[in-house]
């Protein structure tokens, strides 16, 4: 270790100066951030502040003392017992950094390798002496705490313990400090900590700016404990609430802390006490404390068949834990130490970060277990839904409810089933697991558009927590033929059967007259719009209902019909070729306009030059100021008028258009240009998946006329009307994302209102505000502050990587079993588009900017139609979600290329590069050798 420059003594006076600067902050350092009218001064003087006492902290402070520090003084506040101590503030880490010339060092952090940047960070602060005022506070405060008392030196860093990010053991801890000298050298240390290389890094890749961190530290009382350890009072391995863990060592808890020693271990029920679990470790290291400074580690000689709390300890522990959790609201990672006296102390608390949240009215109580289906997952969206986003769908789904008359008293509200966790959206299954019907209904909606969720449901039918209810079964029937009966499907569907050409033609004038109210300029203010939305909004879903959705049912009922005349006369993989290829799908007429425009910028030598010499960025901005060449210019126009309201994660009416930016169409429309073999062009697939549709058909109907003249004709009318109707499977969303396109240009202009009147800062920022609360804000509410949380809160979840299929309300997770042959580099899921292909795989996470060479197989968590024009150029596709019907796999379909859909961690088994094998009518998939 670099040796430090000798501290300067305070002088009598200095001291004086600084223990009056300590009392005053004392005194005034516990009043809220926000001072009364007139106190103004105070608050500057709390933020002058070099050193704080601990008991006079609060959580408003985060930015003066750091994330420890202000959880200690909230526990103190609480009446929780934690050990006495003060705050060195971030304010006087800031001077100390400014002394060390950090500045200028900063100022160049974001050209500089991580590695160089940290050491060149300590070095500065190792060899700068710390200000002689620092110093002196430092050393007033510690007189407080007694002639020489041991005390221990932690970093309390400004983006740590976090809801968002622990950031544990980042930063250096010293224990057991004794002594002016020794303080002072451990606060110094502690301060070059904020720069080691493992922090750097860590921030780094949570993408926190370096040049915003600011450290403060935490000087406590040390307690010289007999036995300490940790605390996590939901399980961290499964997720369960109300079941605290505890690990527990002899001696310091740095022992248990740093993985030094294999602890006793103890699981507790947090609600009744009973200890459920208890390893013995061999606890061989003790870590002590030496008097007058410094630590000891010894070999542990006593027997480790003893444990070295009592039940009644463990049961203490776990009581303090519930204390603790409560206050926060969350769950907690505790540090605990019991003195020689029996006495336990609190010694810090942080968030549980790697919990996924429950929602907010989750049951209390184990009694009463639910189960939440994520709705993200079945829609291909793993990111968080904004405010806004999840507001609109609460209307839409409520709009649904009422056709159940289920309907909600406040549409905006949302239907009861309808639950937010994690920034976004679950259903309530309770009362379908529940229900024998409900369960048969569930299993057969999710074989076919999310297959790996039928295993779930398996396990919970056999969980007897889950047991059927009585007479849930009358129940699920009233309530199914309500709906039917409300959106008059039996005729709807006979009268498509009969007619498909008048049911075309009626979703058809719907389509217009939704894209007409998208594109339409309306000459109504935007808060009257906003309010002939809310009034209009339930006519239109219920129009949509009754002449979209029988369709599908027409379509797939159709083909199942036919597929069970045809017997075995017919294979899955006949009956998927007979899907290939079908009209009326928005999503697919999409992706080969997007192409048929690449055919005609080819056609123009100086455009097809021009969009690949340029830059994406330079296109964007070429095309939002009107100054691209003329053919480019004029169709991208076009086709944005039609398709602008599309956007990936498109259900979320927060996410922005490709009308407002199409940096992703463009960065796709560049990609198709590279495309050279006319052979693989995407037009000719679909037309060629067109004629195998049509000629299996006609293979089919004269299998089954082998059987009998009139199976015959009814296999043949059943595989007609099934291609006649079954594209229409799309359609129900893409009329929904024209809803919300709609209802987002008045919120956006709305928005911009809100801005000039001073009450947002953004126009943007009313996607963090649900529609409800923007009615507030036009009534002069101040939600700024409010959106400052929701934005911090979706960037936080945004960074999440996985995202629970099915969540229980006490926090577990039902995980299907492992599938494939890991050691015969196979994975398995459900075959979504026949055919082989061996090509190179690409994983693509965001499909935003993503790059797909000609022929590479598309790796993906799942997809939805803002993904699909990547499909044109993909010569396979492999997904984690989905089943037969879901978005990827229909598409896959129609395009001709070999999909498999639902493979558990395929994005994690598969690398870019890597060389796989997809047999899309087994449902197998080949990782070949590098």
């Amino acid at each position: 270790m670099m040796s430090l420059q000798p501290q300067s003594q305070p002088s009598l006076n200095q001291a004086e100066k600084a223990k009056a600067e300590l009392t005053s902050h004392s005194n005034s350092a516990t009043q809220a951030s926000t001072p009364p009218p007139g106190q103004e001064d105070n608050t500057m003087q709390t933020l002058d502040a070099l050193v704080i006492p601990l008991a006079g902290l609060h959580r408003d402070q985060l930015a003066l003392v750091g994330g420890k520090a202000a959880n200690l003084g909230e526990m103190i506040s609480a009446g929780l017992p934690v050990p006495p101590g003060f705050c060195v503030t971030t304010h006087a880490y800031t001077r100390f950094a400014a002394d060390a010339g950090m500045n200028s060092l900063l100022a160049e952090a974001q050209t500089v390798d991580n590695n160089i940047l940290a050491e060149a960070a300590r070095t500065r602060l190792l060899n700068t002496a710390l200000p002689s005022e620092i110093a002196e506070a430092i050393l007033y405060a510690y007189q407080q705490l007694g002639e020489d008392t041991p005390v221990a030196v932690r970093s309390s860093a400004t983006a740590e313990d976090l809801p968002g990010a622990s950031f544990a053991g980042q930063q250096d801890t010293y224990l057991n400090i004794v002594g002016q000298e020794a303080l002072l050298n451990a606060v110094q240390r502690c301060f070059s900590s904020l720069w080691s290389d493992r922090a750097v890094s860590y921030r780094s890749n949570l993408k926190i700016d370096q040049r915003t961190v600011r450290l403060a530290i935490v000087v406590q009382t040390m307690v010289d404990s007999t036995v300490a350890g940790v605390l996590f009072t939901a399980n961290p391995l499964t997720g369960k609430r109300r079941q605290a863990v505890i690990d527990a060592n002899p001696g310091l808890g740095e022992a248990v802390v740093s993985g030094a020693s294999n602890p006793d271990h103890f699981v507790v029920n947090s609600s009744t006490g009973e200890i459920v679990e208890q390893h013995l470790g061999d606890k061989k290291l003790v870590i002590s404390s030496i008097a007058g400074g410094g630590t000891f580690h010894a070999e542990n000689q006593a027997t480790s068949d003893t444990a070295c709390l009592t039940d009644e300890q463990v049961r203490a522990v776990a009581r303090l834990g519930v204390q603790v959790e409560h206050y926060y609201g969350t769950p907690q990672d505790i540090e605990w130490a019991i003195d020689a006296n029996s006495k336990l102390w609190l010694v810090q608390s942080r968030p549980i970060t790697t919990l996924y949240p429950l929602p907010d009215n989750a049951p209390t109580s184990d009694d009463d277990l639910r189960a939440y289906f994520s709705f993200n997952v079945f829609q291909g969206v793993f990111g968080p839904i904004t405010s806004a986003g999840r507001s609109a769908l609460r209307l839409f789904l409520s709009t649904i409810a009422t056709f159940m008359d289920l309907g909600p008293s406040d549409p905006w509200d949302g239907p009861a089933i309808f639950i937010e966790a994690g920034e976004r959206i679950y259903i309530d299954l309770t009362r379908v697991i529940r229900s024998e019907l409900g369960r048969k209904l569930f299993r057969g909606a999710a074989s076919i558009g999310e297959a790996r969720s039928v295993e779930l449901i398996e396990q919970l039918s056999n969980d007897p927590r889950f047991a059927p209810l009585p007479k849930q079964r009358l129940r699920f029937w009233r309530i199914l033929a309500t709906f039917i009966l409300n959106i008059h499907l039996p005729i709807s569907v006979l009268r498509a059967l009969i007619n498909p050409r008048g049911t075309q033609k009626r979703i058809k004038q719907l389509r217009e007259h939704l894209e007409a109210l998208v594109t339409a300029e309306h000459e109504t203010a935007a808060v009257e719009g906003l309010q002939q939305f809310e009034q209009s909004f339930h006519q239109e879903v219920k129009r949509m209902f009754t002449t979209i959705v029988p369709m599908i049912p027409a379509g797939l009922g159709s083909h199942a019909i036919a597929t069970y005349l045809l017997g075995k006369d017919a294979s899955p993989a006949d009956m998927q070729i007979v899907l290939r290829g079908l009209p009326h799908n928005p999503t697919t007429e999409m992706d080969l306009e997007l192409w048929a425009i690449t055919q005609r910028i080819k056609a123009s030598p100086p455009t097809a030059h021009f969009v690949r010499e340029t830059s994406i960025a330079e296109i964007v901005q070429g095309y939002l100021s009107g100054s691209l060449p003329a053919l480019l210019q004029s169709e991208l126009t076009a086709f944005l008028r039609r398709y602008g309201h599309r956007a990936v994660a498109e259900i979320d009416m927060g996410v922005t258009r490709w009308s407002e930016d199409p940096t992703h169409i463009i960065g796709v429309l560049a990609n198709y240009l590279r495309l050279e073999d006319d052979i693989a062009s995407p037009d000719i697939q679909f037309e060629r998946g067109v004629r195998e549709a049509e000629a299996m058909v006609a293979e089919l109907t004269r299998r089954a006329r082998r059987r009998g003249w009139l199976r015959g004709k009814l296999v043949g009318f059943f595989l007609s009307r099934g291609r006649a109707l079954a594209g229409f499977r799309e359609m129900p969303k893409y009329c929904i994302v024209l809803l919300m396109a709609h209802l987002r240009k008045f919120l956006l202009a709305i928005g911009k209102q809100l801005t000039a009147s001073g009450q947002l800062e953004n126009a943007h920022d009313v996607i963090f505000l649900s529609v409800p609360e923007v009615h507030r804000a036009l009534a002069g509410e101040d939600l700024r502050s409010l959106v400052h949380e929701r934005r911090d809160r979706y960037d936080r979840e945004t960074a999440r990587r996985h995202i629970p299929r099915l969540l229980l309300s006490d926090g577990t997770e039902p995980s299907p079993a492992p599938t494939g042959d890991a050691a015969a580099h196979i994975l398995t899921g459900a075959p979504a588009s026949p055919g082989q292909i061996t090509a190179t795989a690409r994983v693509v996470l965001n499909p935003n900017g993503a790059h797909l060479e000609p022929g590479e197989i598309l790796v993906a968590p799942s997809t939805d139609p803002g993904w699909t024009p990547l499909f044109l150029t993909a010569g396979g596709l492999i997904m984690e979600m989905g089943g037969m019907l879901s978005h990827g796999a229909v598409v896959a379909r129609e395009y001709g290329i070999p999909a498999v859909v639902g493979v558990p961690a395929a994005t994690e088994r598969i690398t870019s590069g890597q060389r796989v094998t997809i047999d899309g009518t087994s449902g197998t998939i080949t990782l070949h050798e590098e």
